[in-house]
């Protein structure tokens, strides 16, 4: 298979994989495609195509229908291929995928999350250098 084939096809893999998460999305917050449409400001024709994996959306696009659906627009570009995955994280996916909270919530709550993750690494990693130098931990002296 040429190069250019091969290219091809992943595109259009990736246009499929956004365009069923997409359908999925707003069939689980029960939206017709005209009313997703509309709320996305796009055509209805095009958000069908779309959905059907026949049009790969700009990530423009994409930020409006995430906007639309209230799922995080980073889940979207990781679909579409626009974007790469981080590592794996239960919480992370948890927050980004809620439906029930706004886009800036969800971006608040990430925050805070990753600060006290760096924050709690950071306090481990001082514990193991403590430990390495003879001297008792925190948690040490106090379950003694």
């Amino acid at each position: 298979m040429p190069q250019d084939e091969k290219i091809a096809a992943v595109v259009s893999n990736a246009a499929q994989d956004i365009g069923s998460f997409i359908r999925t999305q707003r069939e689980a917050a029960q939206v017709s495609v005209r009313q997703l449409a509309e709320k996305a400001g796009v055509s209805n024709p095009y958000l069908s195509q779309i959905e059907r994996g026949l049009r790969k959306p700009s990530a423009d696009v994409l930020n409006q229908i995430a906007k639309a659906l209230r799922v995080s627009a980073e889940v979207l570009y990781i679909r579409a291929g626009i974007l790469e995955p981080s590592e794996n994280n239960e919480v992370r996916d948890v927050i980004i995928t809620d439906s029930a909270i706004t886009e800036r919530q969800k971006q608040v709550l990430l925050e805070i999350y990753t600060s006290f993750v760096q924050q709690n690494e950071g306090q481990q990693n001082e514990d193991l250098q403590l430990e390495a130098a003879g001297v008792k931990t925190d948690e040490e002296t106090t379950t003694e």
